[in-house]
C-alpha cells in the first residue's frame, strides 16, 4: 500500500467511525423518546423533519425524466420495506438494551450474502457459505432460545434485519435503472403516509424539548449518512465498511450511563462471532474475483429509514448521476 493509499484509508476511517458515532446518538435519542412515543409518531416526525433537506438534496438530480419508476413493483416493494425496517428498529431500540439491538442488526450482511443469491444471481462458494452459518450461529447465542425471555422487541430487531437486508439488495439490483430521484422519494412518501395514517390512533401531545428531539434525529440521520459517503469517496470498502461494528462501542457506553444497561456474557459472545463473520464477509467479497456484485461492501451506510437515507443513493445525487450505484 502506498502512503498516498494510507492516507487515504486514515481518512475513510476517521470520516467512518464519526459517521457511526452520529448513528449511535441518534439511536439513544431515539431511545430517549421511545420511552414517551409510539415508533409510529417518532418515524411520522422524523420523516417530515427531513423531507425539506432531502427534497434540496434532489433537486441536484437535474436529469430529465419522470418520477415514474421503471420497477414500479420493485419500488413498491422495497418502500413497504424501508417503512417496516424504520418502524421496527425504532420499536426494537425503545424496548431493548442499545447494544443487544446492534447485535442483532449486525446480522445484516449475513442476510444480504444470502439474498443476493436468487436476487442478483451471486454465487457464494464455501467459505462465505460457512461464514454465515457462524454468524447465524452467533444470533442463536444472542437470542439464547428457551433460556431467556424472547419479547417483542427482539423480533422487531430481527425483522429490521432482514428487511433492511433484503432493501438494500434491492437497490444493487435495480439501481442501475432507477434515478434517484426516485429511490428517495418513494420511501420517503411511503413513511410519511403509513405513520400519517396510523398517526391519529397513537399520537401524544409533545413538548417544545421533545419536538427538538425529534428535529435531532433528522439532522443526525443526514449528517451521519454524508459522512458514510466521504469516508467512501476516501478510503478503500474493505476498510471502511468494518467501522459500522464500532457502533457497539457507543450502544455500551451510551447504554450504561444514559439507560442503566450492561453488557451480560452471551451478547457478547454472539456480538463477537457476528462480527467476525461479517468481517471475514466483507474481506472475501473484495477479493479479485471472490464476488460479482459485492453486496455487502456496496450496502454503503445504514439501510433507508425516514431519517437515514441510502448513502449509495445520496452519493449518486452528489456526483450528478441519474442512474447507476457506484
Amino acid at each position: 500500500m502506498t502512503p498516498q493509499m494510507a492516507h487515504h484509508n486514515f481518512r475513510g476511517t476517521i470520516f467512518a467511525l464519526i459517521a457511526m458515532g452520529i448513528f449511535s446518538t441518534h439511536d439513544a435519542v431515539v431511545k430517549t423518546l421511545g420511552a414517551s412515543y409510539s415508533p409510529f409518531q417518532i418515524v411520522f416526525f422524523g420523516s417530515l423533519l427531513s423531507f425539506p433537506p432531502v427534497a434540496v438534496i434532489m433537486l441536484n438530480d437535474a436529469r430529465e425524466g419522470s418520477l415514474r419508476p421503471r420497477h414500479p413493483g420493485w419500488i413498491l416493494f422495497r418502500t413497504v420495506l424501508t417503512v417496516v425496517t424504520g418502524l421496527t428498529a425504532f420499536y426494537a431500540f425503545s424496548v431493548l438494551p442499545l447494544a443487544q439491538v446492534y447485535v442483532i442488526l449486525f446480522a445484516s450482511p449475513l442476510i444480504i450474502t444470502i439474498l443476493a443469491i436468487p436476487i442478483l444471481g451471486e454465487r457464494v462458494r464455501a467459505r462465505r457459505w460457512a461464514a454465515v452459518l457462524v454468524g447465524l450461529v452467533g444470533v442463536i447465542i444472542v437470542l439464547r432460545p428457551g433460556q431467556a425471555d424472547l419479547a417483542w422487541g427482539h423480533a422487531a430487531a430481527m425483522a429490521a434485519a432482514v428487511c433492511g437486508a433484503t432493501a438494500s439488495v434491492i437497490v444493487r439490483k435495480i439501481g442501475a435503472d432507477e434515478r434517484s430521484v426516485v429511490l428517495l422519494l418513494y420511501p420517503m412518501v411511503g413513511n410519511f403516509i403509513a405513520t400519517g395514517l396510523a398517526l391519529p390512533f397513537v399520537y401524544r401531545p409533545m413538548v417544545l424539548h421533545d419536538l427538538g428531539l425529534m428535529a435531532v434525529i433528522a439532522a443526525f440521520g443526514l449528517t451521519a449518512s454524508f459522512l458514510v459517503i466521504l469516508a467512501y469517496r476516501a478510503g478503500e470498502a474493505a476498510i471502511v465498511a468494518p467501522m459500522q461494528y464500532s457502533q457497539i462501542l457507543w450502544a455500551t457506553a451510551y447504554g450504561y450511563m444514559l439507560f442503566d444497561e450492561g453488557l451480560d456474557g452471551a451478547t457478547v459472545l454472539g456480538a463477537t462471532v457476528i462480527i467476525a463473520s461479517g468481517l471475514y464477509i466483507v474481506f472475501r467479497e473484495t477479493r479479485t474475483g471472490a464476488s460479482a456484485h459485492r453486496p455487502v461492501t456496496e450496502a454503503r451506510g445504514r439501510t433507508d429509514t425516514a431519517t437515514t437515507p441510502k448513502s449509495s443513493v445520496l452519493q449518486r445525487l452528489f456526483s450528478g448521476r441519474g442512474t447507476g450505484v457506484s
